[in-house]
């Protein structure tokens, strides 16, 4: 068979002369794509909305590249701008009600503060100020709402004008479309949301002991008003009662605590590996319907790095990354009203920080989702070499290019390392951005809670209880950013994914397609025309027939198209023009499982599985009897040497075959073909790695087999 793969290589000689393979021009590909996409982010920052608007309908154009603008794909600069000016406007809101604050009660000298006091005056008064304060943020957040639903409506109109778009990867949205793939897990991920759900009340719980000895056994504090329900008559409890309570509360919560994280954590392995085993088999399955074309474009390593590695996408979104965020956020939400209650002004100071959180996590989501992506296509890249070269070790060590294979290992695993480190720095920054802001915002609430229990307005207990969840408080503000930063992971993943599911065979199957037992094998070609590239043909009106038990051999030179003969009869392409019958019927008129069972193939490229040679023969027909098998070898000319092997049908043949000789494998491969007892067969130069004596018996059996 011939095709683009088999003209020479146009790049540089030094560098690409040695093979020409797939696998590099998918590498080739996969950076230019990278590229491309790095270059459409930049972009974002500087386009009008109009130009924002026509790239991202021209894009959808290109969706196999990945570079699909959807709602939930990269947002335009528009809305961009509106919500940094939002999180900037309500974090200098929320900033100068502290300032204010921190300036009334404690006299503290804020240099330029005055001035600017005094500037706002000159324009607005006292009350007109305070309301701008508070009224400013909800503007900024209105404005961000109208730009970001003008976007959404005029990308609905773009996707819905174009058809190319619901088939791309990021069709409908990357975030949207994996909520769906979560949608046959809903019960699963419920439970599982609900466990994880119960730690919110218990690590509220948590320091409610500290205060209760404190406060209540070493001080004279009243009892808790909210306790009341564990408390009969609380002005008369006593110590003994109280300290009794408190180790009940701090053991109960310890079991409960321990027990809620060993449910979660089963409950999180079972879902989680339920869904990558469900991924994983989809993936298979759909890259098995997937014709020819796109595994040589793309290579067997790729799809192997997506089926290992991108079907955990869904589980690290969801199991992993949602429902630990959500149960995050709640957390917080818990402990702030706790602290509210116990004092307000420490918990706006505490939520001072969120703003400045909030505003990291948006600058750096974007940088860790995009520097994920170029992770991944490195590592398959390099994959992909790898299992290149140690699949022709021959070839590398008859020609001695071990150093050279060696250091181009390294170059690639060097590159996918240096990617991988220029996305953990980023995570670094960030982790380092999140701990600076979050020191700050403790200091400032523990030096304003000392002043409280010096004025007496808060009890030694509370502080204790509020120091506690100062400490638990921006660890859920952290996990929030990490798992941010996980999903954005996740998605990268769940691109490459949907990526996959979203491709379209080549030689698609026809609705309603016809079933088909056994064909009498009457095949005719109809000015049939082909060729992997257009301006390239192969074949040109090509007509012939052949009627049942006819033998038909073909000739010519290599590249002629002798291969491509048989590869369309199978229909792993289609013609470009014409028309190929079976029994005077299209061949698109038939189920494909139906029609490639009619027939017999021995392929040119002689390929076993590693398994046992008996496994290897009974392949196309898996029920067939040992003395089927036995048969179909004998009439192969494989029995002699087969029970020369010290583990005879049960041999293991290695990967690929490559324990057994040349001819060797050809004949098991004939062994196959004839054991299906195909009413077609298909011999691609059968008897190339056979000696002259074999060749004889092999061309007899065949005879033999056609006359039934």
């Amino acid at each position: 068979m011939t095709g683009p793969a088999d003209s020479p290589d146009k790049q540089n000689p030094r560098k690409f002369a040695r093979r020409v393979d797939p696998a590099r021009r998918q590498l080739r590909r996969a950076a230019d794509r990278s590229y491309a996409q790095l270059l459409d982010e930049l972009r974002t920052f500087v386009d009008t909305e109009e130009d924002a608007n026509t790239e991202r309908t021209s894009a959808r154009g290109a969706s196999r590249s990945g570079r699909d603008r959807s709602p939930s794909g990269p947002m335009s600069a528009g809305r961009k701008l509106a919500k940094s000016v939002a999180v900037i406007v309500t974090a200098l809101s929320l900033l100068s009600f502290l300032i204010g604050y921190l300036v009334a009660n404690y006299q503290l000298d804020v240099p330029l503060l005055p001035q600017l006091w005094d500037f706002g005056r000159s324009f607005f008064s006292d009350s007109q100020l305070r309301f701008l304060r508070i009224f400013a943020p909800a503007v900024a957040w209105i404005g961000w709402a109208v730009v970001a639903s003008r976007r959404r409506r005029l990308d609905a109109r773009a996707r819905t004008s174009s058809a190319e778009s619901r088939a791309s990867p990021e069709g409908g949205g990357t975030v949207r479309r994996s909520l769906r793939e979560m949608r046959p897990y809903s019960r699963s991920i419920a439970l599982l949301f609900v466990v994880s759900l119960s730690v919110v009340p218990l690590t509220i719980l948590t320091p409610l002991p500290i205060k209760l000895i404190v406060d209540n056994v070493a001080g004279s504090q009243p009892f808790p008003e909210y306790l009341s329900i564990l408390a009969p008559d609380p002005s008369q409890l006593s110590k003994e009662y109280v300290t009794a309570l408190a180790l009940g509360i701090l053991l109960g919560g310890t079991v409960l605590s321990y027990l809620q994280n060993l449910v979660s954590i089963w409950l999180t392995n079972r879902v989680g590996n339920r869904m990558t085993t469900d991924m994983r088999v989809r993936l298979f399955r759909q890259m098995q319907r997937l014709s020819t074309v796109y595994h040589d474009t793309k290579g067997t390593t790729d799809s192997t790095y997506r089926i290992q590695n991108d079907a955990t996408s869904l589980r690290s979104l969801s199991t992993d990354g949602l429902i630990p965020l959500v149960t995050a956020v709640l957390t917080l939400g818990g402990m702030m009203l706790v602290m509210v209650r116990l004092d307000w002004q420490l918990a706006l100071i505490a939520l001072s920080v969120t703003p400045f959180m909030f505003l990291f996590t948006l600058v750096y989501k974007r940088r860790m989702r995009l520097g994920w992506r170029k992770v991944k296509s490195s590592e398959s890249a390099a994959m992909s070499a790898a299992q290149e070269s140690l699949s022709a070790a021959r070839v590398v060590k008859a020609f001695g290019q071990e150093e050279r294979e060696n250091e181009e290992f390294r170059f690639r695993y060097t590159e996918t390392a240096s990617a991988a480190l220029k996305v953990l720095v980023e995570g670094g920054v960030y982790s380092m951005l999140v701990g600076v802001v979050t020191a700050i915002g403790l200091a400032a609430v523990l030096y304003v809670g000392i002043q409280h229990v010096l004025a007496g307005t808060l009890s030694l207990g509370a502080l204790l209880m509020v120091n506690y969840y100062l400490t638990q408080l921006y660890s859920p503000l952290k996990d929030m950013g990490k798992k941010v930063l996980d999903v954005q992971m996740a998605l990268a993943g769940m691109e490459r994914f949907l990526e996959i599911l979203s491709e379209q065979p080549d030689v698609p199957e026809k609705r309603g397609a016809r079933w088909l037992d056994r064909a009498v094998g009457k095949i005719a070609f109809h000015n049939v025309s082909f060729g992997y590239d257009r301006s390239r043909l192969i074949l040109r009106q090509v007509s012939f027939g052949i009627a049942p038990g006819m033998c038909l051999g073909v000739v010519g030179p290599t590249g002629s198209g002798k291969t491509t003969l048989s590869s369309l009869i199978l229909r792993f392409f289609d013609p470009t023009e014409g028309v190929i019958t079976l029994d005077d019927v299209d061949l698109k008129d038939y189920r494909i499982a139906d029609l490639r069972n009619q027939f017999g193939v021995v392929l040119q490229d002689t390929l076993l599985f590693s398994t046992t040679i008996a496994e290897n023969i009974s392949f196309a027909k898996p029920e067939a009897t040992s003395d089927e098998i036995v048969e179909a070898a004998k009439l192969a000319g494989a029995h002699e040497f087969i029970k020369r092997l010290p583990d005879g049908y049960d041999a293991q043949v290695g990967e690929r075959g490559m324990k057994l000789s040349g001819g060797e494998r050809q004949r098991i491969s004939l062994a196959r073909a004839f054991l299906k007892d195909a009413p077609i067969l298909i011999l691609d130069e059968p008897t190339s790695s056979l000696d002259v004596q074999t060749e004889a018996t092999v061309l007899d059996a065949i005879q033999r087999l056609m006359k039934g």
